[in-house]
Order: structure tokens, then C-alpha cells, then sequence
């Protein structure tokens, strides 16, 4: 009986040690899990602490691609910071002093490098922004934390009177870098911010690329050059894209290829045909431009360009 009472409390003392290793892996675990350093002066969190807190993910440097985390607003401010005075962002009625952290910044400490080239700007309407190496290289887009030294509660609105934070993105000054067609280099200005990707631009951008046997054709590229910063802030193929206008790439694939006239007139004028649509118009493509953008899409279409 003595034997049988020191096997069963060897067993239950194994068992007692090997539960204890495993709840303090598992502590060990959750502790990690809690911050995660990812560089020198940030950490991350699993969890939103505030309704303030940013939300990051795609590939972020020492996780699993995909990983979702947040940045507090104090973790924001706690970074290299940049002031300036915005004197032409039309989301400002006049100029306006503002502070936050360049695109540039956060991509260099949270991007998988040198894989993440492309930043992702996703809004609460499901608006997108979408920031390639060339135009953070050109333009240096700042996050904003303050607008006149106001946090986003002392923000002023937009048109509509929605909130314009928690965050939102701006230049100093821009200027546009390249021109296709009649298609400008535009400021990407969003507002209502609430998360951000690191992304690898092919792999986005891959999902949008032309197909078929035109694809290389000089009209073709120049409408997915066009579509890629003018129609994928809004609409969507798939998981990619914005998802604002709640029409996707495929809808208006099937658009240029079966109506290509409606489609044009809608481009230029959409207010015309939808009065309740927010899309802007493009008054000023010129008929190029417009067949660009038709070619471009057709290529998804089984009836488009032969």
C-alpha cells in the first residue's frame, strides 16, 4: 500500500510539475503575446486598448503574415515626430498646423523590408489608400495625430460633418510627379483612418494587373496605371481594393465591355446617372483617357477586347 500511495503521489507530483511548466509556458506565452517589440521605441499590441488605437497588419516584421495589432495614440507620439503648416490639402479650409509620423517612418520600423513596399491606408467607409515606395519617396505622407494642436475630437468635420479622425494623412506640400493621359499624380489625403497595411505591391497590384493577350498594350497599361490609383480607392477585386462604391472590379469589367458608352459618360459625369452616388466626377478626361480606362477593363471581361 505504501509503494501504491508513493507511485500515485510520484504520478500526481509529475503531473503537478509538468501542469505548473506548462502554465508558465503559457503565461510566457500571453506575456509575449501582450507587446510584441517590433524595433527600438514601439511595441505592439494583440488587443484595442482604445477606440483611439490604430490598427496595423499585412506583413509585419517578426510575425505571421496577416497578424492584426494596434498602436496606441501614446506609442504614435512617442515616435519621431514631423510639424509643418498643410497650406494646400483640401481637407483643410485654410492652412493648418499639423503633427504626426511619416509613412516612411512607420514602413521602415514595422514593414517586413525589404518585401513591404506598399502601405495601405483602409478608412471606416472602406475607403483605400494605397501608397507605393514612389509616391512615399515623392511626397512623404504624414500620419496626422494633431491638427493645430488639437487631438481628432478637435478636428474640424468634412463637407458631410462626418469626424475626419481618429486619423488621417496629409503632405506638407504636393506636387504632382507624373501625368498619364489626362490623369494627374493626385494627393492621397484620407481621413477616418483606422488601419493601416504593409503590404508587397506586387502581390496587391498583382490582382489588378491586366489580362489576356493585350495586356502590354500601351492603352492598356496606361488605363491600369489610371485605374490603379484613381478607381482602386474604391472598388474592390476582391479582398484588394476599396470597398466604398460596393461595385466591384468584375462589375465594372462587365460595364466597359457590354455599355462602353454608359460607362464613359458615367466616368466623366456619374452624378448624372446616380445623383446619390459620392463618386467625383472626371470632367476633364479626355476621350483617350476614357478609351484607356475602357481598354484596361475589358481585359477582364470574357466579351472584351478580342
Amino acid at each position: 500500500m505504501q509503494r501504491a500511495w508513493i507511485g500515485l503521489l510520484t504520478t500526481a507530483s509529475i503531473f503537478l510539475v509538468g501542469k505548473t511548466a506548462l502554465l508558465s509556458g503559457r503565461a510566457a506565452e500571453t506575456r509575449q503575446q501582450s507587446v510584441v517589440s517590433v524595433a527600438a521605441g514601439i511595441a505592439l499590441h494583440p488587443l484595442r486598448l482604445s477606440p483611439a488605437d490604430l490598427e496595423i497588419g499585412g506583413d509585419l516584421a517578426g510575425l505571421p503574415p496577416g497578424t492584426t495589432r494596434f498602436l496606441t495614440r501614446n506609442d504614435l507620439l512617442a515616435l519621431p515626430q514631423v510639424r509643418y503648416t498643410a497650406t494646400d490639402d483640401s481637407n483643410f479650409t485654410s492652412p493648418a498646423k499639423v503633427r504626426g509620423v511619416t509613412l516612411e517612418e512607420l514602413m521602415q520600423r514595422l514593414g517586413t523590408a525589404p518585401e513591404s513596399d506598399l502601405v495601405i491606408a483602409v478608412c471606416y467607409d472602406k475607403y483605400r489608400a494605397h501608397y507605393l515606395r514612389s509616391y512615399l519617396t515623392a511626397h512623404h505622407p504624414l500620419l496626422v495625430l494633431e491638427v493645430n494642436g488639437q487631438p481628432p475630437a478637435g478636428w474640424p468635420k468634412d463637407p458631410g460633418g462626418n469626424e475626419m479622425g481618429p486619423y488621417m494623412i496629409s503632405h506638407a506640400t504636393f506636387t504632382p510627379s507624373f501625368k498619364i493621359l489626362s490623369q494627374s499624380d493626385e494627393a492621397q489625403i484620407p481621413w477616418g483612418v483606422v488601419r493601416l497595411e504593409f503590404r508587397k505591391e506586387s502581390t496587391v497590384l498583382g490582382v489588378i494587373a491586366p489580362r489576356g493577350p493585350h495586356a502590354t498594350d500601351p492603352a492598356v497599361q496606361a488605363g491600369f496605371g489610371i485605374a490603379q490609383q484613381n478607381c482602386f480607392r474604391c472598388h474592390n477585386m476582391g479582398n484588394e481594393g476599396g470597398q466604398k462604391a460596393g461595385i466591384s472590379w468584375t462589375a465594372l469589367a462587365a460595364f466597359a465591355a457590354n455599355t462602353p458608352k454608359a460607362f464613359a459618360a458615367y466616368v466623366r459625369n456619374p452624378q448624372a446617372t446616380n445623383p446619390q452616388t459620392q463618386m467625383a466626377g472626371n470632367p476633364d478626361y479626355d476621350d483617350a483617357t476614357v478609351a484607356a480606362l475602357e481598354t484596361y477593363f475589358q481585359t477582364f471581361s470574357p466579351q472584351g477586347k478580342p
